[in-house]
Parts: C-alpha cells; sequence; structure tokens
C-alpha cells in the first residue's frame, strides 16, 4: 500500500465510524416503525376504542422494558386529565391503560426533557 493513500483510509474510517455511532445510540422513528406489526393507524384505532370520545393529543413508539410499544396520550372532553394507553407493537395488545393528571403529565415532560438533553 502506498503511503500517502493511508491518511485517505484513516479519514474514510473515522467518517464510517461517526456515521453508525450516530445511527447506535437512538434510532430513529423510521426503524422503529419498520419493526412494528402493528401500524400507527391501526394502532390508534385499538387506543380509542379504549377511551370512547377521546382525541390522539401525543402518540409515540418507544423500546419500553424490551419491548416495542405504541404510546398515546388521549384527551377526553371536558377533563383535564389524560388516558395513557400503551400497546404492544408487535402483538396489539393493550398493555396498559392509565389516567394522568395535569400535574403527573407536567412531571413526565420534565423528566423526557432531560432524558433529551442527554
Amino acid at each position: 500500500m502506498k503511503p500517502f493513500h493511508i491518511p485517505a483510509l484513516i479519514l474514510t474510517a473515522s467518517l464510517l465510524s461517526a456515521a453508525f455511532v450516530g445511527v447506535g445510540c437512538h434510532s430513529s422513528q423510521a426503524q422503529l416503525e419498520a419493526m412494528a406489526k402493528i401500524s400507527r393507524a391501526d394502532a390508534e384505532k385499538i387506543a380509542l376504542a379504549k377511551v370512547p370520545g377521546g382525541t390522539i393529543k401525543d402518540a409515540e413508539l418507544e423500546k419500553e422494558g424490551g419491548k416495542l410499544i405504541w404510546s398515546f396520550d388521549i384527551a377526553t372532553p371536558g377533563s383535564a386529565d389524560i388516558t395513557e394507553v400503551q400497546l404492544d407493537a408487535v402483538s396489539g395488545v393493550v398493555v396498559s391503560v392509565a389516567k394522568e393528571t395535569p400535574a403527573q403529565q407536567a412531571k413526565e415532560a420534565e423528566e423526557k426533557a432531560k432524558e433529551e438533553k442527554q
């Protein structure tokens, strides 16, 4: 190998490793959606069936406890509370349905902001 190729190889290896590290640290939403067997539209229908008259305010696909989970925050008219519905993104089975008060919502938003800064 000629000596002038070594710097080019080092630069190329550095750029490639940086690209892979960036991908490895955070799964993109597209990557998670590719792993999900249940589409967002189907997951929304399942979640909304648990909260009649509700409106989805926030949706997220995430890995939680080793499982791929669709999580929906659903508002109900006449209530300040949010109902969080989580379902398995592979099987479509509802994992949990929980009410969150405005104080709990604020705390969750604060924790999420801290995680995103890290």
